[in-house]
């Protein structure tokens, strides 16, 4: 009687929840993205839908500095592109997605450290009017970093350059035993040839002698 009363959820409310989540619009992106300062950066974004691709669709790009300051107006997509008036991607930002693809990426460009921070982007497509915000964090380095993936990548490479370099070698040896054996064989044929014609000579030589009487 004392314990935590249970919410009871209503039919309707279960149906309501069910309908939101099948139309609502699934936004991804990656996680993070490095980049290096004063370099060009595509954030992808790809969006999924349970309606067709209408002409009401839009796509909102906005940035979050990591001082966790007002967030600042990037991109607008609606029929076409809007690139902000002012601010600091004024001319920084071009639209770079395909929409019948369901891309709404967009192209960063002379990334600056500044440029830290997290990216939003968002996708209504009526009538799916809700769903997730993909976000993606962008670090911006002076330089890139020799990283694990690096390291891994190099790695496979040397392995593979190794292996080809033995596989190479033991294909050459087989060419070379293959050689050597033939060269044995066909002096060995010879070899046998020459006894052949010595053993026949010398019957000849034997059928020339005249026996005495």
């Amino acid at each position: 009687q004392y314990g935590r009363e249970k919410k009871l959820i209503l039919p309707w409310e279960s149906l309501i929840y069910a309908l939101w989540l099948a139309a609502a619009v699934e936004v991804h992106t990656a996680k993070e993205v490095v980049a290096v300062n004063g370099t060009n950066q595509r954030l992808k974004c790809t969006f999924s839908s349970s309606s067709p691709v209408s002409q009401q669709l839009s796509v909102s790009w906005n940035f979050q500095p990591e001082d966790l300051s007002v967030k600042i107006f990037v991109f607008y997509y609606l029929k076409e592109p809007y690139q902000p008036p002012s601010g600091r991607f004024k001319d920084r930002v071009t639209w770079d997605g395909n929409i019948e693809r369901h891309d709404v990426s967009i192209m960063v460009w002379n990334l600056k450290p500044s440029d830290n921070g997290t990216f939003t982007c968002q996708v209504t497509n009526w009538p799916d009017v809700y769903g997730t915000i993909g976000e993606v964090r962008l670090r911006v380095v002076q330089k890139v970093s020799f990283s694990e993936i690096h390291f891994l990548a190099v790695a496979i490479g040397s392995a593979s350059g190794l292996m080809i370099i033995v596989v190479t070698a033991v294909i050459i040896c087989r060419q070379h035993r293959r050689k050597a054996r033939d060269r044995r064989t066909e002096v060995a044929e010879a070899a046998d040839s020459d006894k052949e014609k010595e053993s026949l000579k010398m019957g000849e030589k034997k059928e020339s002698i005249p026996l005495e009487d």
